[in-house]
This record gives C-alpha cells, structure tokens and sequence, in this order.
C-alpha cells in the first residue's frame, strides 16, 4: 500500500514535469511570451527540485532506518507526516518494524537476565572458557566452592590446585574426573564434567564443578552402619542366650554346694569360678557392642541458636577436673565475643568432650601440656571451632583413619569417638577435619555450614 501511494506520487510528478517541459518547448517555439516562458522554466526547476527533494528524503529515512537496526539504536522517530500521505504510512511502517525489533531485543535480554539469573543461583559450580583458558563465565556457586571473588584465567586456579588447572585444560568434552584438594579447613573432593558449545564462531568449554566429599562420606558411613547393624544382630543373638544360660548354671551349681560332700563341693567351686567368668565375659562383650550400637542410634539434632561462649563454658566446667589432674593448661578465644552457631547443644557437647578426651591423653606423658580451644568464621563466613593440643601428633599414615569406625591408635580405645563425631557433624551439615604437625600441634577442626 505504502509502495502503490508512493509509486503514484512519482508517476503523477514525472506526468506534470512532462506537460510542463512540453509546455515550456511549446513556448519557445510557437510564442513571444518570455514573462510565461520565464515562469514556466521556473517551474520546471522547482518540479525537478521537488522531485530529487522527495527521493533524496526516502533515501535518508530508509538510510536512518537501517542504521538504526544495524546500531541497534531505537531512539530514532519516525513521526513526519509534512510529505503526505505515503510519507506517513511509510513512518509508520519504520516505526512499527522498530517496535517490533525494540520489542525482540527486551524479550532477548530478558531472557538472558532469566538464564544469568539460574547460571548464578544454580547449586552446581559453571565455568565456561575458550581453548587457551580465559573464562568467560563464572557462576556464584564455583566461586563460593574455590573460595575466590573473581578470575579471568585457568591459570589463576594454580594456588589452588595445579591438578585443577591441568584437568580443566586437558579434559576432553563430555568426560568425567575427580581432584582431591586439601585446603587449610576442607578435604575437597571435586567431581568435573565437560562439555564443548560454539559462541558465535568460537569453541568454549562448560565445566560443572561440584564437591562430593560430604556425599562419599555419607555413603561410607552408611556402609559401616550397615555392617554394624549386621554384626550387633548376630553377636547379640548368640551372646544372649550363653549370658542366661551361665547365669542358669551358676544357679544350679549353688544349689549342689549346699549338699554335705566336701570334695564335690570343692569341684563345684571351680567349675563355678570358670562359669563365673564366662558370664563377666559375655557381660562385658554385650556392653561392648552396645557401644558400637551408638553409631547407629544418634538421635536427630535440635538445632538452636548457640552462643559459642556459653557452649564453652559448660566443656571447660564438664572437663576441668581432669585438666587439672594432668597438669594441662587451656587457653580459649572467641572472634567475634557474641559468636552464634545452630546446633544441638547436646551433640555438639559430645564431639568437644570427645575432642578433650584424646587431647588429654596425647597430653599424658607431657611435662607442659596445653589445649587451645577458638571460635570464629572463616573466609567463606562459616562458623569454625578449633581444639588444638601440643602433643606428640598423629603420624600421616592414621590421620586419614582416625574417622574410620573402629580404627584406633589407643590400646584402650574403641574407635568409635571421631566415627561418631564426624556423624553428628554431618547431621549439622558441617564437617570435622584434622591437621598435624608431629610434636608440634594436632586440631580438629568444626565446620558448621
């Protein structure tokens, strides 16, 4: 419709700008009337002007038009209506074509608002990088999981594991792998899968990053309660009916001491003796695996406001006796004084009292033995508490079994304490860990996430 009103116009002006050179010739040649001539000439000057006027003034809204597309700059008007009708139908169409390209875009960059958004609250650490390293994107949670504010390059990542680097480079896309990093306070167990897209023209890698150190934790301690589980069935089923029946048997021998024949009675005394100590050995072996039946009937945590302070008081008040009696100095520190952390104050309890105990006897034989007990929040804002003794250290072979149920590096011990510490620390959704500098310093650390 635009181009028919437009074509029309054109046809009409070349019609009129004909009959006028017609006009202006006929003139010339066949009259004496040079005012008309004149005025005729004029005329036709004007129409031509005109004419160039009404092309040059297309040529320059189409020109505005596609700049504006090409610059993607949708402030440009398209309003005049002085050239007539066409002109006013033709600014119409450019202005309903740059609402719909204005409109397209604020669809465009709302989506990529929606999908920066997901990127960025996604529970799953993303990088994406080119081939030579230089990262395009980071979202929160790899930069939460690396503890770090911001990158520009793989490269970066080598303070915090050279193996990091090495895999995110050499991985081939839509492949699998796993890097242990140990930092000051995590044992991290990273799980890295890549996958390769194109970007206008260039090839980048995705790589999803996450921690499943707590989930090969869980599935462990799973593992060792079900063979706890296992082993408490069937040793109870068998050392239960063998406790009654000496019991039984001790009855029966008293009743034979009471006849009058002194040998037999003598015979008797032994035979009881032995029974005796068959019951004391049952006894004692049920209430030994009722210990390990712990491990498996830790109640749920109910979770409050703590303050570490007050929850400090009370372990130092529960375990000053036996500081004392050992001759073990303790120094504490809080950072920030009104430190809060969510816990169950019973468990929590439990796991520094379990801590104190084996500080304690690493401290035994220690002229000037000492325990540090801190509180404070790390880098990423989690709350940490620390209990650190001076003793002699745990060799690097058992620190990584001292979490182990059962494992023990005490000739008394049971091996259950840290097995059942660090499962009430999963309980919270934290962790514990250990360092060790042989007869230096040994801490466990408290992680609350």
């Amino acid at each position: 419709m635009i181009i028919k009103h437009f074509r029309l116009q054109i046809i009409t002006r070349l019609i009129l700008l004909a009959l006028t050179i017609y006009l202006l010739v006929y003139l010339l040649h066949s009259t004496e009337l040079y005012a008309t001539i004149v005025i005729v000439a004029v005329v036709i000057i004007f129409q031509i002007y005109d004419l160039i006027r009404l092309m040059e003034t297309t040529n320059r809204r189409l020109t505005t038009f596609l700049e504006a597309i090409r610059y993607a700059d949708f402030s440009q008007s398209f309003k005049g209506t002085e050239l007539g009708r066409s002109y006013r139908q033709l600014n119409e169409a450019f202005a309903e074509v740059m609402r719909n390209f204005q409109r397209i875009r604020g669809e465009k960059e709302e989506n990529y608002r929606y999908l920066q958004t997901v990127v960025q609250h996604v529970g799953v650490g993303l990088i994406a990088y080119d081939k030579s390293g230089k990262i395009e994107l980071i979202n929160t949670a790899a930069k939460r999981l690396l503890n770090v504010s911001q990158i520009g390059h793989i490269q970066s990542l080598g303070s915090i594991s050279e193996e990091l680097v090495y895999k995110l480079l050499e991985m081939k896309p839509r492949t699998r792998d796993l890097v242990k990093i140990q930092s000051e306070d995590d044992l991290l167990q990273l799980a890295i899968y890549t996958t390769e897209f194109r970007m206008r023209g260039r090839a980048l890698t995705l790589a999803s990053i996450q921690n499943i150190q707590s989930e090969l934790e869980e599935q462990e301690m799973e593992a060792w309660q079900k063979l706890i589980r296992v082993l408490t069935h069937e040793i109870m089923n068998s050392m239960t009916p063998i406790s009654s029946l000496a019991k039984t048997i001790d009855e029966w021998l008293l009743e034979m001491e009471e006849r009058p024949n002194g040998r037999q009675s003598t015979d008797m005394q032994e035979i009881k003796e032995a029974i005796n100590t068959i019951q004391k050995r049952s006894e004692g072996l049920i209430h030994f695996v009722e210990s390990y039946r712990k491990l498996t009937r830790i109640p749920q945590p109910n979770f409050q406001i703590l303050k570490v302070n007050e929850l400090f008081k009370r372990v130092v008040q529960l375990m000053e006796k036996e500081l004392v009696d050992n001759n073990i100095k303790l120094s504490q520190v809080i950072e920030p004084e009104d430190l809060t952390v969510m816990a169950d104050a019973e468990l929590i309890e439990q796991v520094l009292i379990n801590l104190f105990k084996n500080a304690i006897d690493a401290l035994s034989k220690k002229e000037k033995g000492q325990i540090s007990l801190s509180g404070g929040k790390d880098q990423r804002g989690r709350v940490i508490i620390k209990v650190s003794d001076n003793g002699p250290g745990i060799i690097p072979e058992a620190r990584e079994k001292i979490f182990v149920p059962f494992f023990t590096t005490k000739k008394t011990g049971s091996g259950i304490g840290l097995s059942l510490s660090r499962q009430i620390m999963r309980q919270h959704l934290g962790g514990i860990t250990v360092s060790s500098v042989p007869n230096k310093e040994t801490t466990f650390k408290l992680i609350f996430s």
